[in-house]
């Protein structure tokens, strides 16, 4: 058998960047896509059956928190091990979503970048010590916009963009506290380091009122927890508000971010029912909503099936759509030569229900479940052991009995 080559077979290959839909063969070869066709003849490789399930390019979770650093009171979010969460929801790429800022970024890199399986790219937080401690986000003199565009500069390689988030969401303005400040800081560093900023936001009208965070963004930047509580997604008649319409025709991007209290079904569905979809699906997974309500990418993917996404765009959302996004279009696809990270999903429908962030419940008619997740050419989780013969045809040296 060739070396790392197998075919995944008779599976709907949804490959939303080639336009693909269709039941056909993939196969991969010395960690590459080497074939997708119809019927790919026989040769060496190892087959294993896809059918019945949809065989798409691994999944990216733009938003996510996987700095597994020593949380303390003060810190902002618990992150999780990447490897240990993602893989099982088909996820090959995750992004971390300003867990660290400047001063630390080279740390999280070491402990958690360097040694993961599931690819780690990042956005940095504009304040120093970024979420590790929560009150790095709200002094005006951690957040340094030089700093934070030099760390992104230098590691250019998995940095994405910059985040901004949680500031002075409550408190009165001040001298030291201005409505803007870390918002105006993550775009002025972003200019230097020429990447998109991810904005976390809390609107406080008048001061500081959604529609002018929308003018302020570029084309490029990412508003995530879209559809939290704290937006005016819908107008009077329960209709989308025409500002994100009129923010998307510039190139605003929008993403899901949905996380422990920024997803509401009241927001949400109306959105979808007319026309305003978000641009990614991101989860905003940390340690205190991986057990619920957001639970896992696929878990989020689901709700937007239920929700009447159709599945091609359920995959695009958590694929090439990310993927250029955050300017990695190499990404999300399953193009010939392209590195193979693929998950092999499987739908089953009945009745299942779904919780959002405001303790309120939708019933939907299908749910995901993840088969077999691939990453660089490997099949790193495989539940129900679709690459492994039956126990009764093992080869010889499953038999043998260990002296």
């Amino acid at each position: 058998m060739e070396k790392d080559s197998f075919v995944l077979e008779g599976g709907r290959v949804i490959d939303p960047l080639n336009n693909i839909d269709n039941v056909m063969d993939v196969k991969i070869s010395n960690g590459r896509i080497a074939a997708v066709a119809l019927d790919l003849p026989p040769d060496d490789s190892l087959r294993i059956s896809a059918k019945g399930f949809y065989v798409v390019p691994g999944l990216l979770d733009i938003h996510a928190h996987v700095d597994t650093f020593h949380s303390t009171p003060s810190s902002q979010v618990t992150g999780l091990d990447a490897d240990a969460h993602m893989f099982r929801s088909g996820v090959t790429t995750t992004v971390d979503a300003g867990s660290s800022g400047w001063a630390n970024f080279e740390d999280f890199k070491e402990r958690c970048i360097d040694s993961s399986h599931v690819r780690i790219l990042a956005f940095v937080n504009i304040a120093r010590v970024g979420m590790v401690d929560g009150r790095s986000e709200q002094n005006a003199a951690d957040l340094v916009p030089e700093k934070a565009a030099e760390i992104a500069g230098f590691f250019a390689d998995v940095i994405v963009g910059i985040k901004s988030a949680h500031y002075w969401t409550k408190n009165p303005w001040d001298a030291d506290h201005q409505p803007w400040t870390s918002v105006d800081m993550a775009l002025e560093a972003a200019e230097l380091c020429h990447k998109p900023v991810m904005i976390d936001f809390w609107p406080r009208p008048p001061e500081r009122s959604y529609q002018d965070l929308l003018r302020r963004l570029r084309p490029g930047d990412i508003h995530t927890h879209v559809f939290a509580q704290q937006f005016p997604v819908l107008d009077s008649n329960g209709k989308p508000n025409s500002l994100l319409f009129e923010a998307r025709e510039r190139g605003i991007r929008f993403d899901l971010g949905h996380g422990a209290a920024s997803f509401w079904f009241r927001n949400a569905v109306p959105a979808l029912d007319h026309g305003f979809p978000p641009d990614s699906l991101g989860t905003d997974l940390h340690m205190a909503n991986v057990n619920g309500p957001v639970i896992s990418m696929l878990h989020t993917m689901s709700k937007y099936l239920s929700m009447g996404m159709p599945i091609e765009e359920v995959i695009a959302r958590s694929t090439i759509i990310p993927a250029r996004m955050i300017g990695h279009p190499e990404l999300g696809s399953l193009s010939v030569g392209s590195e193979a990270d693929v998950a092999v999903l499987r739908q089953s429908d009945g009745e299942f229900g779904f919780a959002d962030c405001g303790g309120a419940r939708m019933t939907g008619p299908a749910i995901l479940e993840c088969m077999m997740t691939v990453r660089s050419g490997k099949v790193v989780f495989d539940p129900r052991g679709l690459k492994l013969p039956d126990w009764t045809q093992a080869p010889a040296s499953y038999w043998e009995i260990k002296r």
